[in-house]
């Protein structure tokens, strides 16, 4: 069978393995609760609410895996998803390739979402998946940037430092998730790319190491990512607006 006479299969895979350190001590960011419930369980229906996506990968701690089986077995989730978790490693490139090894073959193409954007609506995962059936091997969700943006001389914590470019703003974008990939492209990016230190955190930068285009959609503002208390106050104001207006 043909490249273009292949049917097209998208899953989803979740990076959840991470302690999240920035929201302090406790339980591991993707766990902690958002409007009573764990922000990986918000990730998951997230990806689940596209039509788009028939399986969600959910990587989880390494010593974490049967918790976060039980968990997702205590919520409801669309019957018509499949849910498949798997141990991830220590750093996140590590966890995103034991979700790659966990895909099936027939699937086509994947996406890789971020466990602490749990309000990413299904509007910004179709167009990204969207845009990979339509033949871009790297899509990534965006939003243009509110601030201006400073290149610095890193200093020491809390010492001045020298400031040394400001780039054009307008030509700037503020990258979110689901990242989606043509999955052999990031197959390769993944088994080609030496990250050193923690490992890449960003799938779509190690795409275009390979010399391959990626492409910008239209992202969120809803897709934010949680990781400072003050994103969690967010999160909540806007999950309780959602559930005011009968949106979630």
């Amino acid at each position: 069978m043909s490249d273009e006479t292949r049917p097209h299969r998208t899953a989803a895979v979740i990076p959840a393995a991470g302690r999240g350190v920035r929201l302090g001590p406790g339980a591991p960011k993707a766990l902690r609760a958002l409007g009573g419930t764990p922000m990986l369980i918000h990730a998951v229906r997230a990806m689940a609410r596209s039509r788009a996506v028939s399986l969600v990968v959910v990587v989880a701690p390494s010593d974490g895996a049967d918790e976060v089986r039980l968990l997702l077995n205590e919520h409801a989730l669309p019957d018509r998803t499949e849910i498949l978790v798997v141990p991830g490693g220590e750093t996140r490139q590590e966890s995103v390739r034991a979700g790659l090894r966990a895909l099936p073959a027939d699937v086509t193409s994947v996406l890789i979402h971020d466990a602490a954007r749990p309000l990413v609506p299904v509007d910004t995962v179709d167009s990204v998946v969207e845009a990979v059936r339509d033949g871009a091997p790297a899509v990534v969700p965006a939003l243009p940037l509110a601030d201006t943006v400073k290149e610095v001389e890193p200093g020491k914590p809390g010492e001045p430092e020298p400031v040394v470019a400001t780039p054009e703003r307008a030509r700037l974008r503020a990258v979110q998730t689901p990242q989606g990939f043509d999955l052999a492209t990031l197959l390769r990016a993944h088994e080609e790319i030496a990250v050193d230190g923690e490992g890449a955190t960003d799938d779509a930068g190690m795409v275009e190491r390979l010399g391959v285009t990626v492409v910008v959609v239209p992202g969120h503002e809803e897709a934010f990512k949680v990781t400072r208390p003050l994103d969690l106050v967010l999160a909540e104001a806007v999950l309780a607006r959602r559930r005011a207006t009968d949106v979630y």
